[in-house]
């Protein structure tokens, strides 16, 4: 309706007044000007907020922007927040300072930059259980290590990383779950000294630790299900061989057909996806 009236006023040559009275627009209508916020403007600002003051919910992520002027009620913000995604944020200890927050997650362009780890669970042909550290190169799909115990704390996690990064090299980003022993002291004072940064998963999420998930079914179809394990040392002689078969000699079909060994010293090409 404002165009018309304005189409009139122009072709016309009458006042504002008189085309909305012909056309029965309240002018009133015709001069509101919106007060509503660009929506766009807010959600960025919104963003940057939140990628500098990571720990900050909507609330005060709203008395931010009422600070600054925006004049926006919280609902508002509670609604723009959790479209960008916000709330997904990690809840973690205080003192897990090598916790990733919030970041976007970065694709692996080579051997070391992200790996996944996981247990894997079973038993010996006594019934006693057993513990697997399972851990993936997300790039190149390499395994590194495949530990087996009859129980793991942190620190044994820790102790096997060091074992293991000491010829394979550390990673940059380790990719885990919520469990005791990848959010104990012990893990995160090793990945602080070490310059690893901790990628948790949501609670209730495994997809977003898809690699390792889906290694984990592979490695339970093609080992754990066929063999038994009479002893612990029985076990981690056959998890050994099964590893270095995994790595040298079976055909990935996620990078070409190829062995995860060929691509621990490639660069330079995109990590597929899981």
């Amino acid at each position: 309706m404002r165009e018309l009236v304005r189409g009139m006023c122009s072709d016309w040559a009458v006042s504002i007044r008189q085309a909305c009275g012909a056309i029965g627009f309240d002018r009133s209508t015709f001069h509101y000007q919106s007060r509503r916020t660009d929506q766009a403007a807010v959600a960025k600002r919104i963003k940057e907020i939140c990628e500098t003051r990571v720990r900050y919910g909507y609330r005060r992520v709203h008395v931010l922007l009422d600070r600054e002027g925006w004049g926006i009620n919280v609902k508002k913000v509670y609604r723009i927040y959790r479209e960008l995604g916000m709330q997904l944020r990690h809840k973690t200890p205080k003192r897990r300072v090598k916790a990733k927050l919030r970041d976007d997650r970065a694709v692996a362009v080579g051997p070391n930059d992200v790996w996944a780890m996981d247990f894997v669970h079973d038993q010996l042909a006594t019934g006693k259980k057993l513990r697997v550290l399972t851990v993936v190169d997300t790039f190149s799909r390499y395994v590194p290590v495949l530990d087996v115990r009859y129980s793991y704390r942190g620190e044994d996690v820790v102790a096997t990383l060091d074992r293991v990064c000491r010829t394979a090299g550390y990673p940059k980003t380790i990719r885990v779950d919520q469990g005791s022993e990848f959010v104990s002291r012990d893990m995160d004072l090793w990945a602080y000294q070490r310059g690893v940064v901790l990628d948790f998963s949501r609670p209730g999420k495994p997809t977003d630790n898809a690699f390792i998930e889906a290694f984990n079914g592979r490695f339970r179809t093609e080992c754990l299900n066929q063999h038994w394990f009479l002893t612990l040392a029985d076990a981690a002689e056959k998890l050994e061989a099964w590893r270095r078969y995994y790595n040298e000699e079976r055909p990935h079909g996620a990078i070409g057909n190829k062995v995860p060994i060929m691509l621990t010293k490639s660069g330079g090409v995109t990590s597929p996806s899981p």
